[in-house]
């Protein structure tokens, strides 16, 4: 019998793609890039990027020397973006000797360059969408308890378990079932470009804090909306901070 394989969906690096969404970024209002035949590259195996042809460009990029090789996409050519009035350093790189050849004349955007981006007309949050990735937030009666060095923090029949291809089952619970006089929110904010903006909270236990151990989505993308203003918990964080889920602690 063959192995399980566990996440099947890890894309190679140097991988291109022809993408099929009209992708548009902008700046203060300003139109940089309007594409309906973007590229999509994973450089790295889990993110992929847009590459642009030079004529979907609305703005002049100016050479500014040589960036750092990749090791997937070959050496690169850093440039600036000219907007009206003003300038936006490293704003885009090239690969002209990158294995794919339609590659080679293409743009990456630095996505942090820009304020907007939008896939057809909706906006999207911190990097392209992967076609690969599929998010399911599943309502489920297992029984699913959090502790600290011993002490019972959250215990619930009523999660929403939430899948996302390539990573792990999270388990977000309602409030009512968690400690939340044990939580201290932080300032730290994260983005993710299939659930929204999430926001944390340190854990504190016997004098003892967990830094960002739980965080929320108050107000989720569409296609997690079932996981809004639910905890969910992080036992990465700390060797003392355990999930258990029906009796056992999941595996990765």
């Amino acid at each position: 019998m063959p192995d399980v394989v566990k996440n099947p969906f890890v894309i190679a690096p140097g991988t291109v793609q022809q993408g099929l969404k009209r992708v548009r970024a902008f700046s203060s209002g300003e139109l940089v890039v309007d594409s309906r035949a973007p590229l999509l590259v994973w450089e790295h195996p889990y993110v992929p990027e847009y590459f642009f042809p030079a004529a979907d460009l609305k703005v002049e990029l100016r050479p500014t020397g040589t960036g750092p090789a990749s090791a997937a996409l070959g050496v690169s050519e850093l440039f600036d973006a000219l907007l009206a009035g003003r300038v936006v350093p490293g704003a885009a790189r090239r690969h002209p000797e990158a294995g794919v050849v339609a590659l080679r004349d293409a743009y990456a955007l630095t996505w942090s360059a820009f304020d907007t981006w939008m896939e057809e007309d909706e906006i999207v949050f911190t990097h392209p969408r992967s076609p690969y990735v599929r998010v399911d937030a599943l309502s489920s009666s297992r029984h699913v308890i959090v502790t600290v060095a011993g002490a019972v923090i959250a215990d619930s029949h009523r999660p929403v378990v939430l899948y996302e291809t390539g990573l792990v089952p999270r388990y977000y619970l309602p409030q009512v079932d968690v400690r939340m006089d044990r939580l201290i929110p932080t300032a730290t904010v994260t983005h993710c470009p299939y659930k929204g903006t999430a926001t944390y909270w340190d854990l504190a236990v016997e004098g003892a804090t967990i830094r960002d151990a739980a965080w929320c989505y108050r107000t989720p993308l569409p296609e997690s909306v079932k996981v809004a203003g639910l905890v969910a918990f992080w036992p990465e964080k700390s060797p003392d901070l355990h999930i258990t889920v029906d009796g056992q602690e999941p595996t990765a």
